[in-house]
């Protein structure tokens, strides 16, 4: 359950931020970045972090639902688990979001990738140090 929660409360925030840097590069504002423009995004960011969560909340409790089906997989070890999950969240944002906007290309493709991809990641890795450890054995007592 706790992966779960990690993965709707800060997922969402980071998939926001991303979408948001990602459309603000896409559109060429970032042309000659200045710290106005930066306040600027970071204001957008706060106001519209509602929304991120409307929107982003379903999609990472799917991959927060891969990142447990993954987890049972006792073979594998967590940085492969997290690379797993982060891959499926990278080729799902880039086919929700990749086809918005006119343009086209490896720079498009790349940045509405990497709006899956981190929040999966970051918090498959903050699931592990939360939740994974290793239980020690214990021996059954003769009566």
């Amino acid at each position: 359950m706790k992966r779960y929660l990690i993965f709707a409360a800060l997922g969402p925030v980071l998939g926001g931020f991303f979408l948001l840097v990602a459309t603000t590069v896409m559109s060429g504002y970032w042309n000659q970045p200045s710290w106005s423009e930066v306040t600027k995004l970071f204001v957008v960011f706060l106001k519209t972090l509602q929304y991120s969560y409307l929107f982003g909340i379903l999609p990472l409790l799917m991959i927060a639902a891969v990142d447990d089906i993954v987890f049972h997989v006792k073979r594998i070890v967590p940085v492969i688990r997290m690379l797993i999950v982060g891959l499926i969240a990278f080729f799902a944002a880039e086919f929700l979001y990749g086809g918005r906007g006119s343009d086209a290309g490896a720079l498009q493709y790349f940045l509405y990738g990497l709006v899956g991809f981190v929040p999966g990641v970051v918090c498959s890795w903050l699931a592990h140090e939360a939740i994974d450890f290793d239980q020690p054995a214990v021996a059954a007592q003769k009566s």
